[in-house]
């Protein structure tokens, strides 16, 4: 066991991507932000039985990582579904990457569009 950890350590001190929070102050030594983010997943585990398909498990997962993203960038989910399921249409697929919530903030959030009940 002792030498299982031994060997992590060494492991750990040659790689650079495990290095990374050591170089950059901004990223955190451990996700548990992140866990603490996605506590309702299985709070709610009762609810996700009635998905039906293997694809529409998947698809709640795509939705419940992009609202517990929004939350964790300080983003209203809501705002932040409309804008982007208005955008998606019109946005050219090598632009893609600027809907993900952190990037979507930053280009798009000062105006999200907004759903016609909004207005």
């Amino acid at each position: 066991m002792v030498g299982l950890a031994i060997t992590l350590v060494k492991l750990a001190l040659t790689k650079k991507e495990l290095q990374v929070y050591l170089n950059d102050p901004t990223v955190a030594i451990d996700t548990n932000h992140l866990e603490r983010g996605l506590r309702c997943i299985p709070m709610g585990r009762k609810n996700w039985m009635f998905c039906w398909t293997e694809e529409g498990a998947d698809n709640v997962a795509v939705f419940q990582t992009l609202i517990t993203s929004c939350l964790l960038a300080g983003i209203d989910p809501y705002k932040y579904l409309v804008d982007v399921l208005q955008r998606i249409s019109l946005q050219p697929a090598r632009d893609i990457r600027e809907l993900i919530p952190r990037l979507w903030k930053e280009k798009f959030g000062a105006k999200p569009l907004k759903a016609d009940l909004d207005k």
